[in-house]
Order: C-alpha cells, then structure tokens, then sequence
C-alpha cells in the first residue's frame, strides 16, 4: 500500500504520540508499505516554527532530511502534475499544504493518513481509525460508500 502521511500523522508517529492510532502506527510501520512524506509537509513545518505554532522533540535540521531517510520514509517532491490537480481542486479545504497532499495522493495513488475529516471531500482514500464489526479497518472516500476496506484501498494502491 502506498501512504502519504499528513504532517500531524508525522510527528506524532515520530513522537510516538498516543494521538496516532495503533492501526495507522501498524500501517506506517509496515515495511510492506510504501511511505511517503511530502516536501509541503517539511515547508508547513518550518512556517509553523517560525510563527511559534509548533515545538519539536528534534531540531528541524535533524528531523528534515535525517529522520526521515532513517525511518523508511520517501520524499514526495511536488511537481507540475501536482499542481494541475491542485487548481482542479475544489474549495472544500483552504489549508493550501493539505491541498497539495490531497493532489499528491490524488496523483500517485496514496492513502492519505490523516485525522482532517475534511479530506474526505475530496475522494481521495484516507487510511481511517474505525472498525466495522468483524474488525476490519476501513478508509473513507466522498461520494462511495462510505466504508472501503482496507483490502480494496492495498488493491488500489499497490504498485509493482
């Protein structure tokens, strides 16, 4: 399966933050899984250190590009393609760094791991938290049935 990790997904997997799920903790941590983090998630970082927004465990310099690498995770560079989608892209979500996720994941057929439920808008598979009642775990896409299981959206997502 091919993730792209929202950058509170990040921080919170590298923290080891109680807030990320054990589901999507399991998921990230699969070397089965191909994970990917986007250069809008390292510039989103930065800005919100500079306005004071956010503190890290790490210094920038070492979680961006050190940690990443060491952890199994790609850079996602945006490029040309990206930005089609982009303009394409409704007005359901303002926050300009989900947006270019959102194309990204549209673009290279990721699951994005996020907790926005604004996401959902924009169908594009979001790795979810919930369970139906046989324990399955499911994403969530706009405009499809509201469960896909994890199964339909590692079938969607795989790449050989």
């Amino acid at each position: 399966m091919r993730l792209l990790l929202d950058t509170h997904t990040l921080l919170w997997f590298l923290e080891g933050n109680s807030q990320l799920s054990a589901a999507a903790r399991s998921a990230i941590e699969d070397q089965a899984n191909d994970k990917w983090i986007s250069h809008a998630t390292a510039w989103e970082v930065a800005i919100k250190l500079r306005l004071g927004r956010l503190t890290l465990q790490l210094p920038y310099e070492e979680l961006f590009p050190g940690v990443i690498p060491a952890n199994g995770f790609q850079v996602l560079a945006p490029d040309f393609q990206h930005y089609r989608i982009l303009i394409q892209l409704p007005e359901h979500h303002r926050d300009p760094f989900d947006r270019l996720l959102i194309a990204q994941a549209k673009a290279e057929g990721c699951a994005l791991v996020t907790r926005d439920p604004q996401f959902t808008a924009y169908g594009v598979p979001i790795f979810g938290d919930k369970a139906d009642p046989a324990g399955e775990r499911f994403l969530f896409m706009s405009g499809h049935d509201p469960r896909v299981t994890l199964r339909q959206i590692q079938d969607a997502t795989n790449r050989d």
